[in-house]
């Protein structure tokens, strides 16, 4: 019953992940808030988010008095904010303080495992340096959090390494295309997001999504598309140095991008740590109540009824 649920606010809930985790958080039966910009460039979305039962708060991300005003309101925040605004979260940490009654909040994470990764370029580890600001903020504040580790987009990066839309012969691999990294559909991230959001287990602890049907490499993601689709395809590698020059060269934020790519899919920073005994493996602690897409099952849904295409602009 709707009463007995959390009132969950989001922040970037009209954004690519973000409105995956608004449809799950009504979908689960919360009381679900988003907070937006007045004049907002997503009114399309959020007027669907609406229409499905979001409650749209407007407000500006430095309005204290409007922050601390909407999060009375809720019990649970989650941040899905994009990189730009990654430490306008500090404001909210701000309004969170002087509310005083959120009982969980998520930050912006929801990529690679920040405090566990080491060794990156150095224009995704300033981005890295910014998300683990707002980490040791909200710790310094003794704001009750979870830390969300989603890894990859799978559909996103679906479409970034395997062009499905197109009809080229030609995939491109970054590396050796052997590192191994983790694949998680969107809708399920939004799901196992709102779920441990709520999960009192989950309560001041790291939450990675790292299944293993979920770990796959470049050649075997490219292997497995040959399979289902009856095609074959020729793989035009870029070599490792080649990504190392273009995040030196390439204008901030346009480097960011590039260093990403080199972290996950060549030196397969995804994967390449231990979970730690006080961490919780989604897949494995929600074993019984949720279960993760395949590698597998993603592709056959772009085979079968294909998801619709998102802008590749951030990774071009």
């Amino acid at each position: 019953m709707a009463e007995n649920k959390s009132k969950i606010l989001l922040f970037g809930g009209s954004g690519y992940i973000g409105r995956h985790m608004v449809r799950a958080s009504i979908k689960l039966g919360h009381p679900t808030y988003v907070y937006s910009r007045p004049h907002s460039d997503h009114s399309q979305v959020l007027n669907e988010l609406q229409s499905f039962g979001a409650i749209i708060v407007k407000g500006q991300l430095d309005d204290h008095v409007k922050l601390v005003s909407a999060l009375r309101e809720v019990d649970v925040v989650i941040s899905a904010l994009a990189y730009p605004q990654v430490l306008d979260q500090i404001n909210i940490i701000e309004a969170i303080k002087v509310a005083g009654n959120i009982k969980r909040f998520l930050p912006s994470d929801f990529g690679c495992e920040e405090d566990r990764i080491i060794s990156v370029l150095p224009p995704f580890q300033a981005f890295l340096d910014k998300k683990k600001r707002v980490r040791r903020a909200i710790e310094e504040a003794n704001i009750p959090y979870t830390y969300v580790s989603a890894n990859c987009f799978g559909a996103y990066f679906v479409n970034y390494l395997l062009r499905p839309y197109e009809q080229n012969q030609e995939i491109t691999v970054y590396g050796t295309g052997e590192a191994k990294a983790v694949l998680n559909y969107e809708e399920d991230i939004g799901i196992y997001t709102i779920k441990v959001a709520t999960d009192p287990k989950a309560c001041n602890r790291v939450v990675i999504f790292r299944p293993r049907t979920n770990m796959i490499s470049q050649l075997e993601l490219i292997a497995l598309w040959e399979k289902k689709t009856g095609r074959s395809f020729s793989k035009i590698h870029v070599p490792e140095q080649e990504l190392v020059t273009l995040s030196n060269t390439l204008p901030d934020p346009l480097n960011i991008p590039v260093s990403i790519i080199h972290s996950v899919f060549v030196k397969g920073v995804t994967t390449d740590f231990e979970i730690g005994g006080d961490d919780i493996e989604a897949s494995v602690v929600y074993r019984d109540q949720l279960k993760f897409t395949t590698i597998e099952e993603l592709l056959d849904i772009f085979l079968h009824d294909p998801p619709p295409k998102p802008a590749l602009a951030a990774f071009e």
